[in-house]
């Protein structure tokens, strides 16, 4: 097992990485110091692969477990699901101390996560991954939101979880299509942070595609460490944190304008690709670099061109990006493989001419 220590003082967590992990939860549950209720947030697919047979093995361990399930889609990451939650946790009379179990995706991750830092002014919360790109992204460094309207992540608190099982046997079950999504964060860690794991991920994407055991832990370790080297800096998103959103700026907009049609991992894709053509463009990312970015996304199945969107709705969107200060729109721009940097004088006629070509 592998292991990736959130280090948050006493806030601070582990990210626990291995096969077969599901199985063993009641005792990394126990080890956290929890007994009695528990509640597992899921939807229903996950519920079918593995909700109904964590469920029994977690009451077989002695835990009183309750199953709440959400509809799919990122559509529940809402209020009005939020909302819904917090009945049925009451009427199921959920404590102060009883954990919630999120146990799926980002959109579970991310609603499960609201609902546990809100309800009672918080209850604990453990998140148990079952995608690639909750396991290597979403899962780790408590950000918790809905989404209001059109605007994604738009009401939401700074969480952390308690513990983070990722059972990398789950990754085996995901449509090629999500596992790729997954991809998009993969790549993005390799690209702001460590520019030997791009090569890693260069070198072994036969491995990856093919869900080689080895080659699916050691890709969920090594992006794991890097969003929590950075989350240990900068926990409350207020510098560093920000080059987490290596083509973030562009791909929330891109997800808002196709009303959520584009996915989140495809939508990160096009708006990596769009950042570092404007860093080629700006003269400080070489067009070797870009070719390299382009072949790999390419290759894990994903996107790198625009899809038909309208390219001025695109930049609107973008003036509603969280990152926004002063009322101009924070990018962040490779200048190499491993290494970024965060600007604001990014003129949003090359953002156009980027997006449009």
């Amino acid at each position: 097992m592998k292991k990736v220590r959130v280090r948050l003082g006493d806030k601070g967590y582990d990210v626990l990485i291995a096969r077969g992990l599901l199985g063993q939860a009641g005792k990394h549950l126990r080890d956290c110091g929890f007994n009695g209720k528990l509640v597992i947030i899921t939807n229903p697919i996950v519920q079918e692969l593995y909700g109904n047979a964590l469920r029994e093995k977690l009451s077989a361990d002695g835990f009183q477990v309750a199953m709440l399930t959400v509809a799919d889609g990122e559509e529940q990451k809402s209020l009005d699901v939020a909302g819904r939650l917090y009945t049925e946790l009451g009427d199921g009379y959920a404590e102060r101390t009883t954990p919630v179990l999120a146990l799926g995706g980002g959109v579970i991750g991310d609603l499960a996560g609201f609902v546990a830092a809100t309800y009672m002014r918080g209850v604990p919360l453990v998140q148990i991954p079952t995608t690639l790109l909750a396991q290597v992204d979403s899962s780790i460094g408590g950000k918790v939101a809905v989404n209001h309207g059109k605007l994604k992540n738009e009401i939401g608190a700074f969480y952390q979880p308690r513990l983070v099982i990722s059972d990398t046997a789950t990754l085996k079950t995901l449509p090629a299509k999500e596992f790729a999504n997954g991809m998009a964060e993969v790549v993005k860690s390799a690209v702001i942070k460590d520019s030997e794991f791009f090569a890693f991920i260069e070198n072994n994407l036969g491995k990856i595609k093919t869900l080689d055991n080895a080659a699916l832990e050691e890709i969920v370790f090594r992006s794991a460490s890097i969003k929590a080297n950075v989350v240990i800096q900068d926990e409350l998103d207020t510098g560093l944190r920000n080059i987490l959103n290596y083509g973030h700026t562009i791909g929330h907009a891109i997800e808002t304008v196709s009303d959520f049609g584009v996915e989140h991992g495809h939508a990160v894709a096009i708006g990596m690709m769009a950042a570092a053509g404007i860093a080629e463009k700006l003269g400080c990312f070489d067009k070797s670099e870009l070719i390299r970015l382009k072949a790999i996304l390419e290759g894990a199945g994903l996107p790198a061109k625009m899809p038909k969107l309208d390219t001025g709705k695109i930049l609107k969107a973008m003036k509603h990006d969280k990152k926004i200060a002063g009322g101009k729109v924070r990018f962040v721009l490779p200048k190499a493989i491993g290494e970024v940097f965060i600007t604001d004088e990014v003129n949003l006629t090359l953002v156009e001419e980027v997006l449009s070509g």
